[in-house]
């Protein structure tokens, strides 16, 4: 009786990646509506809606990522379906980001379309494990 192992190496090693780069991006993007808002004329009203998107983010982040390690370790497609759900989530306010805050910079433009193109490929991975898991 020979068992597989089904949970995806390649998956693993991007949700890893995912992390480090979302703590950059996360960084980055505050550092710069900070910067944004001494520099521009940034109008009260529209700050606050920046920031509050930015930080939806980072609280999604955790249990997005969470699940995904979980899911892909236990080879359970329920963690992973509901890790690949926050991703919808996270991708639409990464979208905002780049389309729909405020002021967009080319800086801002290139760590979106870094973090979108992660996004896709984890979440093609995602698919694939669970995938695998459910057959």
């Amino acid at each position: 009786n020979k068992s597989f192992q089904l949970s995806s190496l390649p998956l693993q090693i991007l949700l890893y990646v995912n992390g480090i780069y979302y703590i950059f991006y996360f960084l980055a993007t505050l550092a710069m509506i900070i910067y944004k808002s001494q520099v521009f004329s940034y109008p009260d009203d529209l700050l606050a809606p920046d920031v509050t998107v930015l930080f939806l983010m980072g609280i999604l982040e955790v249990p997005r990522l969470y699940l995904g390690f979980k899911g892909n370790l236990t080879e359970a497609e329920a963690p992973l379906g509901l890790s690949l759900g926050l991703t919808v989530g996270s991708v639409v306010l990464s979208v905002y980001l780049l389309l729909w805050q405020t002021y967009v910079l080319w800086a801002d433009v290139l760590l979106s379309a870094v973090l979108l193109s992660t996004y896709g490929l984890e979440s093609g991975l995602k698919v694939m494990a669970i995938a695998a898991f459910v057959s």
